[in-house]
This record gives structure tokens, sequence and C-alpha cells, in this order.
């Protein structure tokens, strides 16, 4: 168990099941209308499924995020529940009872996206760092030895500390998903 990172495709977007997240589908909608823009809706296309579980140490990561971002964007990578691949207008506060909640933070991944680039280039994240084409991809990689194997060969600043690498990574990767296969993302 513990808490993951799921890629959504349409048929969750839009279900009112339990697990579904048609609500928040409807208040982001609501968002972008108010903003002028066209409804979303994810993209049954082809696609890999993103899934990540985050069951490492946060400590080093939160530092590094207060050390190299300003208090907004410290806000937009970590403090959301639903990353979408549109642009809210700002960051939309819904009230969705979540497993962990009673809101749905909803975030633009371009946001997302900015401020874990920003991240990876101050800890020189390898080449190397699998882009994740199936479940678990990243979770495996710095659990299962893969990065700790070239760490030790490595002098960069990601090497020193994996687990604030594996959620730096974890972000970047997530917000590539999202905006490369149009899916919103979510803490499930």
């Amino acid at each position: 168990m513990g808490l993951h990172l799921y890629g959504l495709d349409a048929a969750d977007w839009t279900s009112a099941d339990e697990g579904g997240w048609r609500a928040v589908a409807s208040g982001v909608n609501g968002a972008l209308a108010r903003a002028g823009l066209p409804p979303y809706g994810p993209g049954d296309g082809p696609g890999w499924a993103f899934e990540e579980k985050l069951g490492r140490p946060m400590a080093g990561f939160t530092a590094l995020c207060e050390a190299h971002l300003p208090a907004a964007e410290q806000a937009a990578l970590g403090g959301w529940t639903v990353m979408v691949p549109v642009p809210p207008a700002g960051e939309v506060r819904l009230p969705f009872a979540t497993a962990y909640d009673d809101t749905a933070e909803v975030v633009a991944a371009a946001r997302v996206l900015a401020a874990a680039e920003r991240l990876a280039a101050v800890l020189e994240l390898p080449a190397e760092l699998p882009d994740p084409h199936g479940p678990l991809v990243l979770t495996c990689w710095f659990l299962d030895g893969g990065a700790q194997r070239l760490a030790a060969r490595s002098t960069a600043p990601w090497s020193t500390d994996l687990d604030a690498a594996f959620h730096v990574a974890l972000y970047l990767r997530a917000a590539q998903y999202a905006l490369r296969h149009g899916r919103p993302v979510a803490y499930c």
C-alpha cells in the first residue's frame, strides 16, 4: 500500500464511482470556462500508465525546495492533489474529499515541471535517470540498486541524497508524463 502517484485515463477522470474524479473534472472545467478556455478531458490514445510509489523520506527534498525555490514554487511542486496538463486560472481548490484531505488542490503540470527542472539542474540529475514507460520504474531504479550503483561513481550533488533525488525525479517525470500524454496525475 502507501501513497502513489497515478496517471488517470478518461474513464477515471469522468467516473462518478468511488475512485473516480468527475467532481474534480467538473471543477477544473469550471475554472477553465471562467478563464475563457475550452474544457479539458484526457485523451484515451496510446500511452502507458504512470504509477510511482512515494515511499522515501522527504526531509532532504523539503530542505532542497526551501533552499532553491520561492514559496509559490514550493507549493506548486508539492502542494497539489491533482496535476493537469492544462493551465487552470491560478491554482484551483475544490471541495472534493480524498483519502488524505477534504479538498482537492489542482495545479498545472507546466508549473510543476518548471519547479522540478530547476531542482533537477541544482542536483545535476544523471542522464541515466529512467524515463518510465510502465509502473514503478523510478521507484524500482532508486530502490533496487540502479541509482546506488550510479551514485557510487558520481560526484554530482544528486548522488549525496538519493531520497531528495528520487522526489525531484518523481515530480519531473510525472509532469513530463502529464504534458506528453495529456493526462492528469493524482495522489491515490
